[in-house]
């Protein structure tokens, strides 16, 4: 009896500063953002008798495979596929040839593909899925393959533009470039002006270090 393939959902990755110590990663300092949307498409999906949290776990899948292709196709190299469900790993080509029909029509020179930084004095860590050179300017580019682009994408973005500035690179815009969705269409919408956004993000880190300190379950 043949079963189907199931993928592995992706480890999540580890943040240390230089002594050592382990500090959050920035998805897990925006998860403590209040989301009420998700409640309520949660039992949506609940009711048409879909498992949520399966569901979550096949996009963050998806999600993997479509940012390791795509940071391939940026660095020149070749794409090894993994051992993926069918389903999955054809999801991922369709926003890889999305981002390559959008890559068409803009001049871009990648300069940290996938990189992880830690910011040594606020102690958080975060991976950025691309810092280039776009259309001229330094440009933080995401990539989310998820139904919609949604305000915390920018609250990610500017912590991520953060640990890019203590690194001495400059950052001009944050862009999230949405991919994965039917036909070869795209969606991208972006921000000049960050500092309000990363404000959010440094009152979640507080409130993230004083949850810890308090015992309170993170």
């Amino acid at each position: 009896m043949n079963q189907k393939k199931e993928s592995k959902a992706p480890p999540r990755r580890r943040y240390r500063t230089a002594d050592g110590e382990s500090v959050p990663g920035v998805t897990t300092v925006t998860g403590l953002l209040a989301k009420p949307s998700l409640v309520r498409w949660a039992n949506k999906l609940g009711l048409q008798g879909i498992d949520a949290g399966a569901y979550t776990e096949r996009t963050a899948r998806v999600g993997s495979l479509a940012h390791a292709m795509i940071s391939a196709a940026l660095l020149g190299e070749d794409f090894a596929a993994p051992d993926a469900a069918p389903e999955e790993l054809e999801q991922a080509r369709r926003s890889l040839a999305q981002f390559l029909a959008w890559r068409e029509g803009h001049s871009l020179r990648p300069v940290h593909c996938e990189s992880a930084f830690v910011s040594e004095r606020l102690r958080y860590g975060g991976t950025v899925d691309c810092y280039c050179v776009l259309d001229g300017e330094p440009v933080l580019l995401d990539f989310k393959t998820g139904r919609s682009i949604y305000p915390e994408y920018f609250v990610q973005l500017a912590a991520y533009a953060q640990l890019l500035r203590e690194q001495g690179f400059p950052v001009q815009e944050l862009r999230v470039l949405r991919l994965g969705g039917e036909g070869e269409s795209w969606e991208e919408k972006s921000v000049r002006e960050s500092e309000r956004w990363f404000s959010v993000f440094e009152c979640l880190l507080r409130v993230y270090y004083l949850k810890k300190e308090l015992g309170w379950r993170i």
